[in-house]
């Protein structure tokens, strides 16, 4: 008689990263600290560059990750992802949740570009980003999120984003994916399956739209890009349009030939 054995379920994880970069006397941005806590996985792949790499399954429901960075004063640091993220239902009803908390210096940059978060149907998740910026430190922090795989509906994600610059706020944002009220209202998603957004220390000097992307001046030093998109491919296009928009109306006109 042959014995199926089913696969154990996977526990809820919790996981703690850390990135902390310094100035060298030379000038170079050195990697003070690289802490990967599984399933966040850090992976050095150039000087002031760090990969993440998702070395477990989820976030699934119950998981509660957390990345803590900090780039120091005059150094410059640029996270990206290897893959998308594929968020995933747990054995319950427990929510998932990704904490990144990031700590810009005096005359540091920091451009954070991970692939894609994607919805599994079912999924609970939350995000919450804390972001603190000097006054002259310089962003570029892209926020990419599909609604669920091919032919599926999306789970339901929350997420919630704070930025401050010097001693004010620069950005509170938040939104909800997968709640039927909202994705079901042509105002609000219409048929795109993709949302996402750049924040950037460069100032617009006036809000602009385009075809699925809009440029948002903010109060503070920076401007919002946002964009919606009907997959992954059109989403990033249109993040980039917008993008190349701010680069032509910040340059000053002598730089642009």
């Amino acid at each position: 008689m042959t014995v199926t054995r089913r696969p154990a379920l996977r526990r809820s994880m919790t996981a703690r990263a850390a990135i902390v970069t310094e100035r060298a006397p030379d000038g170079r941005t050195v990697l003070a600290t690289m802490r990967s806590d599984p399933p966040l996985t850090l992976r050095g792949t150039a000087p002031g560059q760090v990969h993440l790499v998702s070395t477990a399954a989820g976030p699934l429901g119950g998981d509660d990750l957390a990345l803590d960075i900090e780039v120091g004063a005059g150094s410059s640091l640029d996270v990206r992802s290897v893959a998308s993220t594929l968020v995933l239902p747990g054995s319950g009803a427990a929510e998932s949740l990704m904490t990144v908390t990031a700590r810009v210096g005096p005359g540091a940059s920091l451009r954070f570009a991970p692939e894609p978060t994607v919805l599994a149907a079912g999924c609970l998740h939350r995000v919450v980003v804390r972001l603190t910026l000097a006054e002259d430190a310089r962003v570029s922090w892209r926020e990419e999120i599909v609604f669920g795989r091919y032919g599926e509906r999306p789970g339901r994600c929350h997420s919630r984003f704070d930025a401050t610059a010097g001693d004010g706020p620069l950005l509170r944002q938040e939104f909800v994916v997968g709640d039927p009220a909202i994705d079901t209202g042509p105002a609000v998603y219409g048929d795109a399956r993709c949302v996402g957004s750049i924040l950037t220390t460069v100032r617009a000097p006036e809000s602009a739209v385009g075809n699925g992307w809009a440029v948002l001046p903010l109060a503070g030093p920076g401007t919002l890009i946002s964009a919606l998109g009907r997959d992954c491919v059109e989403l990033r296009q249109r993040l980039r349009s917008g993008e190349s928009h701010l680069e032509t109306v910040t340059v000053p006109p002598r730089e642009r030939s």
